[in-house]
Protein backbone atom coordinates (compact mmCIF):
# COMPACT_ATOMS: atom_id res chain seq x y z
CA UNK A 1 0.00 0.00 0.00
CA UNK A 2 2.83 2.74 1.00
CA UNK A 3 4.55 1.63 -2.59
CA UNK A 4 1.36 2.81 -4.12
CA UNK A 5 1.29 5.87 -2.68
CA UNK A 6 4.68 6.96 -3.04
CA UNK A 7 4.24 5.88 -6.83
CA UNK A 8 1.15 8.29 -7.01
CA UNK A 9 2.63 10.95 -5.45
CA UNK A 10 5.67 10.88 -8.30
CA UNK A 11 3.23 12.23 -10.96
CA UNK A 12 2.09 15.08 -8.56
CA UNK A 13 5.88 15.81 -7.22
CA UNK A 14 6.71 16.42 -10.88
CA UNK A 15 3.35 17.92 -11.67
CA UNK A 16 4.32 20.84 -8.57
CA UNK A 17 8.20 21.12 -9.72
CA UNK A 18 7.00 21.68 -13.83
CA UNK A 19 4.62 24.48 -12.18
CA UNK A 20 7.80 25.69 -9.88
CA UNK A 21 9.79 25.45 -13.07
CA UNK A 22 7.19 27.86 -15.19
CA UNK A 23 6.57 29.64 -12.35
CA UNK A 24 10.73 30.96 -12.17
CA UNK A 25 10.78 30.92 -16.26
CA UNK A 26 8.14 33.57 -15.73
CA UNK A 27 9.62 35.54 -13.11
CA UNK A 28 13.19 35.35 -15.01
CA UNK A 29 11.04 36.55 -18.15
CA UNK A 30 9.97 39.64 -15.77
CA UNK A 31 13.48 40.42 -14.33
CA UNK A 32 14.91 40.85 -17.71
CA UNK A 33 12.19 42.62 -19.01
CA UNK A 34 12.59 45.18 -16.28
CA UNK A 35 16.11 44.88 -16.63
CA UNK A 36 16.74 45.82 -20.10
CA UNK A 37 13.80 48.67 -19.39
CA UNK A 38 16.47 50.32 -17.28
CA UNK A 39 19.39 49.70 -19.59
CA UNK A 40 16.72 51.13 -22.36
CA UNK A 41 16.08 54.11 -20.30
CA UNK A 42 19.75 55.09 -19.66
CA UNK A 43 21.34 55.04 -22.99
CA UNK A 44 17.25 57.08 -23.70
CA UNK A 45 18.57 60.05 -21.96
CA UNK A 46 21.57 60.42 -24.55
CA UNK A 47 20.26 60.13 -27.53
CA UNK A 48 17.63 62.29 -26.70
CA UNK A 49 20.55 65.18 -25.98
CA UNK A 50 22.13 64.02 -29.24
CA UNK A 51 18.60 64.32 -31.23
CA UNK A 52 18.28 67.82 -29.49
CA UNK A 53 21.74 68.95 -30.77
CA UNK A 54 21.37 67.68 -34.20
CA UNK A 55 17.88 68.73 -35.12
CA UNK A 56 17.05 71.85 -32.39
CA UNK A 57 17.81 74.75 -34.65
CA UNK A 58 20.82 77.07 -33.41
CA UNK A 59 19.46 80.23 -33.12
CA UNK A 60 22.39 82.33 -31.36
CA UNK A 61 25.69 83.23 -32.93
CA UNK A 62 27.85 80.41 -31.59
CA UNK A 63 30.92 80.15 -33.61
CA UNK A 64 32.34 76.31 -33.56
CA UNK A 65 35.95 76.32 -34.20
CA UNK A 66 37.36 73.44 -35.92
CA UNK A 67 40.48 71.59 -35.24
CA UNK A 68 42.54 69.15 -36.48
CA UNK A 69 42.92 65.64 -34.28
CA UNK A 70 45.40 63.29 -35.48
CA UNK A 71 45.19 59.48 -34.67
CA UNK A 72 46.82 56.59 -36.03
CA UNK A 73 48.74 58.55 -38.46
CA UNK A 74 45.57 59.74 -39.66
CA UNK A 75 43.90 63.52 -39.12
CA UNK A 76 40.33 64.62 -38.78
CA UNK A 77 38.82 67.61 -39.04
CA UNK A 78 36.25 68.17 -36.46
CA UNK A 79 34.29 70.68 -34.70
CA UNK A 80 33.78 71.78 -31.11
CA UNK A 81 30.01 70.38 -31.83
CA UNK A 82 30.98 67.49 -33.54
CA UNK A 83 33.41 66.52 -30.36
CA UNK A 84 30.33 67.02 -28.30
CA UNK A 85 27.80 64.86 -29.78
CA UNK A 86 30.95 62.43 -30.41
CA UNK A 87 31.62 62.25 -26.33
CA UNK A 88 27.95 61.98 -25.67
CA UNK A 89 27.57 59.14 -27.96
CA UNK A 90 30.65 57.61 -26.42
CA UNK A 91 28.88 57.99 -22.81
CA UNK A 92 25.33 56.31 -24.33
CA UNK A 93 27.69 53.22 -25.73
CA UNK A 94 29.61 53.25 -22.76
CA UNK A 95 25.96 52.59 -20.47
CA UNK A 96 24.67 50.20 -22.58
CA UNK A 97 27.53 47.87 -23.10
CA UNK A 98 28.28 47.82 -18.80
CA UNK A 99 24.25 47.03 -18.81
CA UNK A 100 25.22 44.23 -21.12
CA UNK A 101 28.00 43.08 -19.15
CA UNK A 102 25.92 43.70 -15.81
CA UNK A 103 23.77 40.65 -17.03
CA UNK A 104 25.36 38.08 -16.11
CA UNK A 105 25.65 38.97 -12.19
CA UNK A 106 22.50 39.65 -10.00
CA UNK A 107 24.88 42.06 -7.86
CA UNK A 108 25.74 44.00 -10.93
CA UNK A 109 22.35 44.20 -12.40
CA UNK A 110 21.18 45.27 -9.14
CA UNK A 111 24.04 48.18 -9.48
CA UNK A 112 23.17 48.91 -12.90
CA UNK A 113 19.19 49.16 -12.58
CA UNK A 114 20.26 51.53 -9.17
CA UNK A 115 20.70 54.29 -11.32
CA UNK A 116 18.99 53.99 -14.46
CA UNK A 117 16.83 56.95 -13.60
CA UNK A 118 19.84 59.18 -12.56
CA UNK A 119 21.38 58.50 -16.01
CA UNK A 120 18.33 59.34 -17.66
CA UNK A 121 17.69 62.48 -16.35
CA UNK A 122 22.04 62.97 -16.70
CA UNK A 123 21.29 62.86 -20.83
CA UNK A 124 18.27 65.09 -20.20
CA UNK A 125 20.06 67.92 -18.02
CA UNK A 126 22.21 67.30 -20.95
CA UNK A 127 19.82 68.28 -23.79
CA UNK A 128 18.36 71.21 -21.64
CA UNK A 129 21.79 72.56 -21.32
CA UNK A 130 22.42 72.36 -24.77
CA UNK A 131 19.52 74.50 -25.35
CA UNK A 132 19.81 76.97 -22.95
CA UNK A 133 23.92 77.71 -23.32
CA UNK A 134 24.54 77.21 -27.22
CA UNK A 135 21.13 77.00 -29.00
CA UNK A 136 19.46 79.81 -27.97
CA UNK A 137 22.02 81.17 -24.87
CA UNK A 138 19.69 81.48 -22.65
CA UNK A 139 22.15 81.20 -19.72
CA UNK A 140 24.24 84.51 -18.78
CA UNK A 141 27.22 84.55 -21.53
CA UNK A 142 30.09 84.05 -21.23
CA UNK A 143 29.63 82.78 -17.45
CA UNK A 144 27.37 79.95 -18.58
CA UNK A 145 28.59 78.11 -21.70
CA UNK A 146 27.07 75.31 -23.72
CA UNK A 147 28.54 71.97 -23.47
CA UNK A 148 30.15 72.22 -26.90
CA UNK A 149 31.90 75.09 -25.68
CA UNK A 150 33.28 73.29 -22.87
CA UNK A 151 34.49 70.65 -25.05
CA UNK A 152 36.08 73.13 -26.42
CA UNK A 153 39.01 73.37 -23.88
CA UNK A 154 39.97 70.17 -24.04
CA UNK A 155 40.52 70.41 -27.27
CA UNK A 156 42.58 73.30 -26.84
CA UNK A 157 44.25 72.86 -24.13
CA UNK A 158 44.33 69.08 -23.87
CA UNK A 159 48.17 69.26 -23.28
CA UNK A 160 48.13 71.49 -20.50
CA UNK A 161 44.89 70.53 -19.11
CA UNK A 162 46.41 66.96 -18.93
CA UNK A 163 50.15 68.50 -17.05
CA UNK A 164 47.75 70.42 -14.86
CA UNK A 165 45.77 67.07 -14.06
CA UNK A 166 48.87 65.14 -12.67
CA UNK A 167 50.38 67.96 -10.92
CA UNK A 168 47.18 68.23 -8.91
CA UNK A 169 46.89 64.14 -8.57
CA UNK A 170 50.77 63.96 -7.51
CA UNK A 171 49.88 66.97 -4.54
CA UNK A 172 46.91 65.24 -3.69
CA UNK A 173 48.58 62.02 -3.48
CA UNK A 174 51.56 63.05 -1.13
CA UNK A 175 48.99 65.28 0.82
CA UNK A 176 46.20 62.72 1.63
CA UNK A 177 48.38 59.41 2.17
CA UNK A 178 50.71 61.49 4.78
CA UNK A 179 47.78 62.77 6.37
CA UNK A 180 45.75 59.39 6.43
CA UNK A 181 48.80 57.65 8.49
CA UNK A 182 49.54 60.39 10.32
CA UNK A 183 45.95 60.49 11.29
CA UNK A 184 45.49 56.96 11.72
CA UNK A 185 48.64 56.70 13.91
CA UNK A 186 47.85 59.83 16.47
CA UNK A 187 44.20 58.47 16.88
CA UNK A 188 45.34 55.02 17.66
CA UNK A 189 47.76 56.52 20.48
CA UNK A 190 45.39 59.16 21.48
CA UNK A 191 42.90 56.14 21.96
CA UNK A 192 45.11 53.74 23.48
CA UNK A 193 47.03 55.49 25.94
CA UNK A 194 45.90 57.44 28.55
CA UNK A 195 49.10 59.91 28.93
CA UNK A 196 48.79 60.65 25.28
CA UNK A 197 44.97 61.59 25.38
CA UNK A 198 45.92 64.01 27.70
CA UNK A 199 48.62 65.93 26.29
CA UNK A 200 47.53 65.31 22.39
CA UNK A 201 44.09 65.57 22.57
CA UNK A 202 43.93 69.11 23.32
CA UNK A 203 46.15 70.14 20.98
CA UNK A 204 43.86 67.77 18.10
CA UNK A 205 40.78 70.18 19.53
CA UNK A 206 42.34 73.74 19.35
CA UNK A 207 44.07 73.12 15.85
CA UNK A 208 42.13 70.97 14.30
CA UNK A 209 38.92 73.30 14.01
CA UNK A 210 41.09 75.97 12.53
CA UNK A 211 40.95 76.16 8.54
CA UNK A 212 44.02 74.86 7.26
CA UNK A 213 44.26 77.57 4.57
CA UNK A 214 44.49 79.68 7.47
CA UNK A 215 47.83 78.25 7.66
CA UNK A 216 49.14 79.03 4.66
CA UNK A 217 51.16 81.64 5.66
CA UNK A 218 53.11 80.17 7.75
CA UNK A 219 53.20 77.28 5.40
CA UNK A 220 54.65 79.16 2.44
CA UNK A 221 57.04 81.30 5.03
CA UNK A 222 58.61 78.17 6.92
CA UNK A 223 58.65 75.48 4.41
CA UNK A 224 60.96 74.73 1.00
CA UNK A 225 58.65 75.64 -1.05
CA UNK A 226 54.80 75.94 -2.39
CA UNK A 227 54.47 72.08 -3.33
CA UNK A 228 55.82 71.31 0.48
CA UNK A 229 53.76 73.84 1.44
CA UNK A 230 50.78 72.62 -0.03
CA UNK A 231 51.16 69.07 1.17
CA UNK A 232 51.33 70.25 4.58
CA UNK A 233 47.90 72.40 4.78
CA UNK A 234 46.27 68.79 3.08
CA UNK A 235 47.97 66.91 5.43
CA UNK A 236 46.54 69.00 8.79
CA UNK A 237 43.32 68.99 6.74
CA UNK A 238 43.06 65.35 7.03
CA UNK A 239 44.81 64.74 10.09
CA UNK A 240 42.51 66.19 12.54
CA UNK A 241 38.97 64.38 11.12
CA UNK A 242 41.14 61.22 11.09
CA UNK A 243 42.87 60.99 14.23
CA UNK A 244 39.44 61.96 15.49
CA UNK A 245 37.49 59.16 14.60
CA UNK A 246 39.99 56.80 14.64
CA UNK A 247 40.59 57.74 18.88
CA UNK A 248 36.97 57.43 19.12
CA UNK A 249 36.98 54.16 17.80
CA UNK A 250 39.28 52.79 19.57
CA UNK A 251 38.42 54.00 22.47
CA UNK A 252 34.52 52.48 22.39
CA UNK A 253 35.74 49.01 22.33
CA UNK A 254 34.02 47.14 25.11
CA UNK A 255 35.59 46.14 28.45
CA UNK A 256 34.64 42.35 27.58
CA UNK A 257 36.21 41.99 24.35
CA UNK A 258 39.72 43.15 25.69
CA UNK A 259 38.77 40.92 28.94
CA UNK A 260 37.81 38.21 26.17
CA UNK A 261 40.90 38.79 24.70
CA UNK A 262 43.30 38.72 27.52
CA UNK A 263 42.20 35.45 28.84
CA UNK A 264 43.02 34.12 25.66
CA UNK A 265 46.54 35.20 25.80
CA UNK A 266 46.58 37.81 24.31
CA UNK A 267 49.44 40.22 24.84
CA UNK A 268 48.60 44.24 24.71
CA UNK A 269 49.94 44.60 21.24
CA UNK A 270 48.03 41.56 19.93
CA UNK A 271 44.70 43.35 21.35
CA UNK A 272 46.16 46.80 19.83
CA UNK A 273 46.35 45.15 16.20
CA UNK A 274 43.70 42.30 16.78
CA UNK A 275 41.31 43.74 18.59
CA UNK A 276 40.89 47.79 18.56
CA UNK A 277 41.89 48.43 15.49
CA UNK A 278 39.69 45.75 13.69
CA UNK A 279 36.98 47.61 15.98
CA UNK A 280 37.62 51.38 15.16
CA UNK A 281 37.69 50.48 11.04
CA UNK A 282 34.59 51.49 10.56
CA UNK A 283 34.65 54.91 12.23
CA UNK A 284 38.72 54.89 10.59
CA UNK A 285 37.00 54.89 7.30
CA UNK A 286 34.42 57.51 7.91
CA UNK A 287 37.00 59.59 8.98
CA UNK A 288 39.14 59.06 5.98
CA UNK A 289 35.72 59.86 3.83
CA UNK A 290 35.48 63.13 5.34
CA UNK A 291 38.58 63.96 5.17
CA UNK A 292 39.09 63.32 1.26
CA UNK A 293 36.28 65.76 0.92
CA UNK A 294 38.36 68.20 2.92
CA UNK A 295 41.79 67.65 1.27
CA UNK A 296 40.34 67.86 -2.15
CA UNK A 297 38.73 71.41 -1.23
CA UNK A 298 42.21 72.33 0.46
CA UNK A 299 43.88 71.35 -3.04
CA UNK A 300 42.35 73.82 -5.07
CA UNK A 301 42.29 76.50 -2.97
CA UNK A 302 46.18 76.32 -2.31
CA UNK A 303 46.49 75.90 -6.09
CA UNK A 304 44.61 78.88 -6.20
CA UNK A 305 46.78 80.91 -3.94
CA UNK A 306 50.04 79.52 -4.41
CA UNK A 307 51.02 76.77 -6.83
CA UNK A 308 52.69 76.73 -10.02
CA UNK A 309 50.47 74.07 -11.68
CA UNK A 310 47.25 72.47 -10.87
CA UNK A 311 43.91 72.44 -11.97
CA UNK A 312 43.03 75.20 -9.41
CA UNK A 313 45.71 77.05 -11.28
CA UNK A 314 44.18 76.60 -14.41
CA UNK A 315 40.88 77.77 -12.98
CA UNK A 316 42.69 80.95 -11.59
CA UNK A 317 44.54 81.47 -15.12
CA UNK A 318 40.93 81.03 -17.01
CA UNK A 319 39.02 83.51 -15.06
CA UNK A 320 41.56 86.54 -15.32
CA UNK A 321 40.63 86.24 -19.11
CA UNK A 322 37.50 85.60 -18.67
CA UNK A 323 37.87 81.68 -20.74
CA UNK A 324 34.77 80.26 -18.51
CA UNK A 325 34.43 77.61 -20.60
CA UNK A 326 37.56 76.49 -19.51
CA UNK A 327 36.71 77.16 -15.65
CA UNK A 328 33.93 74.64 -15.89
CA UNK A 329 36.17 72.08 -18.10
CA UNK A 330 38.49 72.15 -15.10
CA UNK A 331 35.51 71.91 -12.67
CA UNK A 332 34.06 68.65 -14.87
CA UNK A 333 37.56 66.85 -14.03
CA UNK A 334 37.73 67.88 -10.67
CA UNK A 335 34.23 66.18 -10.80
CA UNK A 336 35.36 62.93 -12.44
CA UNK A 337 38.39 62.83 -10.10
CA UNK A 338 36.92 63.04 -6.95
CA UNK A 339 33.93 60.76 -7.78
CA UNK A 340 37.15 57.94 -9.05
CA UNK A 341 39.16 58.92 -5.79
CA UNK A 342 36.06 57.67 -3.85
CA UNK A 343 35.01 54.69 -5.64
CA UNK A 344 38.60 53.77 -4.86
CA UNK A 345 38.16 54.90 -1.47
CA UNK A 346 34.90 52.84 -1.18
CA UNK A 347 36.16 49.62 -2.65
CA UNK A 348 39.34 49.46 -0.08
CA UNK A 349 36.59 49.98 2.43
CA UNK A 350 34.35 47.21 1.16
CA UNK A 351 36.69 44.64 1.42
CA UNK A 352 38.47 46.14 4.74
CA UNK A 353 34.49 46.26 5.91
CA UNK A 354 33.63 42.96 3.89
CA UNK A 355 32.25 41.20 7.30
CA UNK A 356 29.41 43.90 7.66
CA UNK A 357 27.91 42.16 4.60
CA UNK A 358 24.52 41.69 5.64
CA UNK A 359 25.13 42.90 8.92
CA UNK A 360 24.45 46.52 8.47
CA UNK A 361 21.17 48.45 6.68
CA UNK A 362 22.52 49.89 3.37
Amino acid sequence: MSTQTATAALPAAAVKEKRNDKSRTKSAGRINAGYFFKILLTVSGFIIAILVNIFFPQKAAVVFKEYILTAFGLAFHITINDAYVFITAVLAVGFLVSGLIALRDKDSRKKYSKKAYFRFALGIALAVWDIGGTKLQLFAQPFFPGPAQVVEAYLADSDYIVQNTLYSLRLYAAGFSCGVLLGVGTGILIGWFPKVYYWVFPVLKITGVVPAVAWMPFALTLLPNSFTAAVFLIVICAWFQIAFLTAQGIQSVPKQTYEAARILGSSPVDMIFHVAIPHAMPDIFTGIGSANAMAFTTLVMSEMLGQPGGLGYYINQSKVWSAYYKVLAAIVIMAVLFSLINHILGRIQKHALRWQEGVIKK
